[in-house]
């Protein structure tokens, strides 16, 4: 498919048209992260999955870093283009409307980063895999992904949290532990809470009634007010009592073979 024509559902595009940060971390989260990875200026980053480039950009900003960041959402590339302007670091990140399966940097990166997007590679293993083909000796993985905060009595309730099946997050304990069999350290981390949920989830309520109200006659319209009608309870019955959320910074163990 050509990248004029790559795009995620329009659905999403429209629920988080809003949205600087596509994912349960608020800024003072990513302020924190940074600070916790101890970056300095001149360091490198390769962030797939960027969205609206928040992160590359508030850190370009705050420890000088450069960097490239990769989406598949023309709007949330468009947005991360203007964000980086208006935060005066256009010359340090650079944001590339691609597809970041299988996406290896030119040059080796100090830290790679997929933050909420494990569905690249086909999850966690397999992002972990693809970041560390990036990375420079030393450097640091970062992947943001969801665990069970109380696991789910029953299915149902897991799908109620968007998920497929209970066995398709891990609790933390267990998630922590996975990243030791694929060889790799956990070096640092950083946990999403309730109120970062509410702030990534809530925000699309007014930014769905906004769009129903500009675009009543739209083909997408049914859909979008269907779940505006219905996700407020579901958030508040499921994702917000279940669904933890963090970023996980590795460092691959030497002469390690992932398991």
């Amino acid at each position: 498919m050509p990248a004029t024509e790559l795009d995620i559902p329009r659905i999403f595009n429209v629920m988080e048209s809003a949205h600087r940060i596509h994912n349960p971390f608020t800024p003072d989260k990513f302020a924190t992260l940074g600070v916790a990875l101890r970056l300095a200026p001149g360091m490198r980053v390769l962030d797939l999955g960027c969205g609206s480039g928040e992160m590359l950009c508030t850190w370009a900003r705050d420890h000088g870093i450069g960097g490239i960041g990769v989406d598949m959402s023309r709007l949330f590339s468009a947005q991360a283009v203007h964000r980086a302007a208006e935060l005066g670091v256009a010359e340090r990140v650079r944001f590339v409307h691609a597809d970041a399966a299988g996406y290896v940097a030119d040059e080796p990166v100090d830290v790679a980063a997929c933050v909420g997007a494990t569905w690249i590679a086909g999850g966690v293993a397999g992002t972990v895999e693809l970041l560390l083909r990036s990375l420079r000796p030393g450097g640091i993985v970062l992947v943001g992904e969801p665990y069970w905060r109380r696991l789910p009595p029953t299915e149902d309730v897991a799908r109620g949290c968007l998920a497929h099946a209970i066995s398709d997050y891990l609790p933390l304990p267990e998630l922590l532990a996975s990243f030791g069999r694929q060889g790799c350290d956990v070096v640092e981390m950083v946990l999403a809470d309730q109120d970062g949920w509410d702030r990534y989830e809530a925000a699309k309520w007014l930014t769905m009634r906004r769009w129903l109200e500009a675009n009543p006659g739209d083909e997408l319209a049914p859909e979008v007010r269907a779940r505006l009608s219905t996700e407020p309870v579901c958030h508040a019955t499921y994702t917000r009592e279940y669904m933890g959320w963090g970023v996980f910074a590795l460092m691959p163990r030497q002469g390690a073979v992932p398991a």
